[in-house]
């Protein structure tokens, strides 16, 4: 039996810039973190038959790889070239559709489960690469760089896009006591509402090839304001992160109608009314988690936000990555 454990992340700054359609013309960068909500992968080769057992939030047995139902397990299984013998089940302190990076987590997760199986060492960045060609290249969903790498990496993590889609990753240079005040105020809220981000994705896909000015000059400020928060926390000036997220936010909406709505502008409303400094909606918006920055007043913000029914996420950072928890 192996058990992995990955982490989801929040995007601090940069989201959207990891994407083909805006990396592949401009180059892309994101500032991330780990936190410690996990997906957990357990694989076992059971002694009593052959068949391939998957339990998710479904439960599939079958015969044959080809009868798999759940798309990502099917072609990791095909890829590492297992075919027969296996059973693998997960658990998330997350659901997924929330923003966070669920679907990388639990591919990073099942491809380090397997390697380990097999008694194959392999790197934290060779497994990224390996999500993203099954996620995006064989599957073709809508994904960036940023799940996949932070997923297996974790930590406050800066990653570089180039055109060609090469990441270079590197830790963010930063104080404990800056890492400490960022994770303290920065306050985090489940909206209620999962979604799958791929309608949107596809819409940001097509505006970035037909090249519509507000879209990308847009996708061009959100970039930069990405350079702005990490310098911000690197030289400790963690205030300005949470004006520059207020930015970030304006700038946001610009790029999909669907990014936020009604309920969702006057959470944020009332939080700005209540003491945050700004905030962002997780991944690419309409439902998830909001994070908001807040100096002051933690206790009575929470409150409003409890008004507001909406559920505290606590977290902490996790700067290990995907890791095997238990291989015997």
């Amino acid at each position: 039996m192996i058990i992995t454990r990955t982490p989801f992340r929040i995007t601090l700054g940069g989201g959207g810039t990891d994407l083909p359609s805006y990396y592949s013309k401009y180059g892309g960068f994101i500032f991330s973190a780990g936190i410690d909500k996990y997906m957990f992968v357990d694989v076992n080769r059971p002694v009593v038959d052959d068949l391939i057992r998957l339990k998710y939030s479904k439960s599939e047995t079958v015969e044959n790889v080809e009868e798999i139902q759940h798309s990502i397990a099917k072609e990791i299984l095909k890829f590492i070239g297992i075919d027969k013998c296996i059973e693998i089940s997960s658990v998330a302190d997350i659901p997924a559709g929330t923003g966070l990076g669920s679907s990388s987590c639990y591919a990073v997760g099942l491809l380090h489960a397997l390697h380990a199986l097999k008694r194959d060492y392999v790197p934290l960045d060779k497994l990224a690469d390996e999500d993203f060609k099954i996620e995006a290249e064989i599957l073709g969903r809508p994904i960036g760089k940023q799940d996949p790498y932070m997923a297996a990496i974790g930590g406050l993590t800066v990653l570089d896009i180039d055109q060609e889609g090469g990441v270079k990753a590197r830790k963010a240079n930063i104080s404990y006591e800056a890492a400490n005040a960022l994770n303290g105020n920065m306050l985090v809220f489940f909206t209620g509402l999962t979604r799958s981000a791929d309608e949107i994705l596809v819409e940001q896909k097509k505006a970035i090839n037909e090249e519509k000015k507000d879209v990308l000059e847009s996708m061009h400020y959100i970039k930069e304001l990405g350079y702005k928060i990490l310098e911000a926390v690197e030289s400790e000036n963690i205030a300005d992160v949470g004006k520059l997220f207020d930015t970030h936010w304006q700038y946001k909406k610009k790029i999909s109608n669907k990014m936020s709505n009604e309920r969702f502008d006057k959470i944020y409303r009332i939080a700005k009314e209540n003491g945050a400094l700004g905030g962002k909606i997780s991944g690419a918006g309409g439902g998830g988690f909001f994070t908001f920055y807040v100096e002051n007043n933690h206790k009575k913000f929470r409150e409003v936000m409890k008004d507001l029914n909406l559920r505290e996420m606590r977290y902490r950072f996790d700067f290990e990555g995907s890791k095997v928890l238990i291989d015997f």
